[in-house]
């Protein structure tokens, strides 16, 4: 049995301690504590005012029968109480008081409600009204406590001759009072009811919205919520449901290269490149997507927050970046190391089939024609690599070139380096092995391809001819081809992600090796220009020019 109720009263205590628990209770007190003030206020003031509309109407009572020219004379008569006391009844009657007493100068009265009480002395104070002014007091008199109103009467001569006073007791106005106190209460406690029942609607769905946390859980949850967001290194954005951006973590911020905050402002306005605000603001999800920055290859997800799969139909959108830059360059240098293993394995098959021609030549008795055969191959083989080696004293470069010509010509393209090709002058260490693999090896494969394309319409055959030189201002690197060229109005898009020359079912996962190169120069500081071979516009030049730093030995 303990150990059932052990989590019922666990949950109880819980909500109890809940933010929005909380809340409801300092909200009802709030409401009860300004219902009840408002009541005692209210209470108060209409007692006041009781008190003040009392006060005017016994002093205007008292005034009116001390003013009465009837009053004046039976004072003076011989028998006052005769003549006055059924008249008093009568003016306590029509005036709603509680007693109308008139008296002599020493304070015997003449008349009063009790008759027992006639000729006894008025209890009260009457010295004002002796010298001739109207006042009023609160005062405990036969009938009890009373708000009364003392006038002098005054002879024909000003004099006064008598006295009376007019009062209401406190129990009647207790008893006015009694009504307006009842239905102030009933006020009180139905706005006491409403404000208790909204309350407990406002609060019931913050309790919906905060899951039954308390204060101390959503601070918690909030402080793990920023330390998490900061410490991952996978980049985080949401956006709300107009592509505004409402979180940008740390990671986020590095990876797209965004120098001030990006919170507040819409996804669509921040300095990126084009293809990734249109996959981010597009309606279908991303899903593992490259993309290029200003430095970095970054991997895009796209997911949407609430229901539905549309985020403009949720709350909005989640987007998530991967690094992938570093494993984008290590894929190049396998694509790399795969075609010169391709291109050795060709090389070896070939040079089996020589091997076997010698062979053969020295077995049925040519000797001269096998050494002459071995020659001319071993010069022709020797040829490019004495040239490649003689003119690019970078190892990368040399190693990339060599290895490039082997799979051009394991794909029957030429590939030829320049006579003015020349780089003796150390190359700075900001320009790495990396970068000059990713900007000569895209270029040499991208015009590869281009001249096997255009292959068909020309006389002579695929040729890739590749500059590499350096001066004491900058590495110059062009790579020209035989292909098709490319138009004037994509001249502008060449380097963008997704561009190709390819039919859209060969050009799929391509399109990203030029904007590599690209982005490669801009972080060295560098730039690409296109251009074509001839005035027709067939052919293609790409060139990539690189400043060196001051003092690079000559």
């Amino acid at each position: 049995m303990p150990a059932s109720t052990t989590p019922a009263r666990s949950r109880r205590h819980r909500v109890a301690r809940s933010l929005a628990g909380q809340l409801f209770a300092v909200q009802v007190l709030i409401v009860a504590v300004v219902v009840a003030g408002g009541a005692v206020l209210a209470y108060v003031l209409t007692s006041d005012r009781a008190e003040q509309a009392a006060e005017q109407q016994v002093s205007a009572t008292a005034t009116a029968v001390a003013d009465a020219p009837s009053v004046a004379q039976a004072v003076q008569g011989a028998d006052p109480t005769a003549l006055l006391q059924p008249y008093s009844l009568r003016v306590t009657r029509d005036a709603h008081v509680d007693f109308v007493t008139i008296m002599d100068t020493h304070g015997v009265r003449w008349t009063h409600p009790d008759p027992t009480e006639i000729g006894r002395h008025f209890l009260g104070h009457i010295e004002p009204a002796l010298a001739g002014r109207t006042f009023t007091e609160t005062y405990t008199g036969t009938l009890g406590p009373s708000v009364r109103a003392v006038a002098p009467v005054r002879d024909a001569g000003g004099k006064v001759v008598a006295l009376v006073s007019v009062g209401i007791t406190v129990r009647q106005l207790s008893g006015e009072l009694r009504g307006a106190l009842t239905a102030l209460v009933a006020v009180a406690a139905a706005a006491l009811a409403l404000g208790g029942f909204g309350t407990w609607l406002a609060n019931r769905r913050l309790r919906r919205h905060t899951h039954g946390m308390g204060a101390a859980e959503l601070s918690h949850l909030y402080e793990y919520h920023q330390a998490t967001l900061h410490s991952v290194r996978e980049g985080l954005v949401l956006l709300d449901r107009a592509g505004t951006v409402v979180l940008c973590n740390d990671a986020a911020r590095e990876l797209l290269g965004l120098a001030g905050p990006a919170e507040g402002r819409p996804f669509a306005e921040l300095d990126l490149p084009g293809p990734l605000r249109a996959a981010v603001a597009g309606d279908e999800p991303v899903r593992d997507q490259l993309h290029l920055t200003a430095d970095r290859v970054v991997v895009v997800n796209t997911s949407p927050i609430g229901d539905g799969s549309d985020h403009h139909a949720g709350l909005g959108t989640v987007v998530t970046l991967r690094d992938h830059t570093e494993l984008q360059a290590l894929s190049g240098e396998l694509d790399s190391a795969r075609g010169f293993a391709e291109a050795l394995s060709a090389q070896a098959h070939e040079s089996a089939n020589r091997l076997h021609a010698v062979v053969s030549l020295i077995e049925t008795g040519r000797h001269r024609q096998a050494v002459d055969f071995a020659t001319a191959e071993l010069e022709l083989a020797q040829q490019l690599t004495d040239r490649v080696v003689g003119a690019v004293n970078e190892p990368v470069l040399a190693a990339l070139l060599l290895g490039k010509a082997a799979q051009a010509a394991e794909r029957g393209v030429d590939l030829v380096l320049t006579e003015e090709s020349r780089i003796d002058d150390a190359l700075p260490e900001r320009l790495s092995a990396r970068d000059l693999v990713t900007l000569l090896g895209n270029l040499i494969d991208n015009a590869t391809d281009a001249a096997i394309e255009g292959a068909g319409e020309q006389t002579g055959p695929p040729t890739v001819t590749v500059t590499a030189r350096t001066d004491s201002r900058e590495l110059l690197l062009r790579v020209a081809d035989t292909g098709p060229g490319i138009a004037p109005d994509a001249v502008d898009r060449v380097f963008e992600r997704g561009w190709s020359t390819k039919q859209p079912e060969q050009a799929r996962g391509r399109g990203i090796g030029l904007a590599l190169v690209a982005q490669a120069a801009r972080r060295n500081g560098g730039r690409v220009e296109v251009g074509s071979v001839g005035d027709g516009g067939r052919g293609a030049v790409l060139t990539v020019r690189i400043p060196l730093q001051r003092g690079v030995s000559e």
